[in-house]
């Protein structure tokens, strides 16, 4: 397959459709995503394509916060880990190029940083401003 970098919606949902039928299918991963989302995942699906398109496309299209809904889910370090590597190997299998090298950034960066923030609040005996 002759990849190339990722530039359009059609990237984007290429990206989000694969991505998320790895989590959906992964053993460590599908029970917290399909308890949560239940049966919205086209809604769910439609939103992170508006995620990503702003992101890297710059196309302002979501309008949110994304670590919100994520605040109470028991996931810990390994979880992330899990995410990240479907995710990276989800990029690498469909594209390559500056774009993808940004989701990947992006996707590390978010990783990081909801990991950092769900562990706090798990921990914290003061409850969490959302």
């Amino acid at each position: 397959m002759n990849k190339s970098d990722i530039t359009t919606l059609s990237d984007i949902k290429i990206l989000v459709d694969s991505f998320y039928g790895k989590v959906r299918k992964n053993e460590m991963l599908k029970d917290i995503f399909n308890s949560v989302i239940e049966e919205r995942w086209p809604e769910h699906l439609e939103k992170m394509y508006r995620f990503w398109q702003t992101v890297l496309l710059d196309e302002h299209t979501y309008y949110g916060s994304p670590f919100t809904p994520h605040a109470h889910l028991p996931v810990d370090k390994a979880h992330f880990e899990q995410w990240i590597e479907l995710f990276f190997e989800t990029v690498d299998e469909n594209f390559t190029g500056e774009k993808a090298d940004r989701a990947k950034w992006q996707g590390q960066r978010m990783a990081e940083m909801f990991h950092f923030k769900i562990n706090y609040y798990q921990t914290s005996t003061v409850d969490p401003i959302l």
